[in-house]
């Protein structure tokens, strides 16, 4: 897949970046390289795999698998997150805006 300058200045405005020439070459080589790659998974055949929704799935702790078990803590911090807010109004608070376009 061929990744041309144009495609990588709209990923860039998309993301708010402004790049220099040398890295706009540079970014535009490795974009190229990681969908080149992505094309040749998509080429392998997957009819008979089952889908996983992560790489463990089916594993328990019995079993050797090194996840931990989940266990509920509670997590009360609303008060002391608010406490140092300008402008608290439970349960949010407003913050500056920092994107702007």
């Amino acid at each position: 897949m061929k990744i041309t300058r144009e495609d990588v200045l709209k990923v860039a405005a998309l993301a708010y970046l402004e790049l220099s020439e040398e890295e706009v070459e540079k970014f535009r080589g490795q974009l190229d390289s990681i969908l080149t790659y992505v094309e040749q998974l998509n080429a392998i055949d997957t009819t008979n795999i089952e889908p996983m929704a992560q790489a463990l799935s089916g594993l328990s702790v019995e079993q050797g698998t090194p996840l931990r078990e989940d266990v509920v803590v509670r997590c009360d911090v609303r008060d002391a997150a608010l406490a140092g807010a300008p402008d608290p109004a439970p349960p949010y608070f407003r913050v500056p805006k920092v994107i702007e376009k």
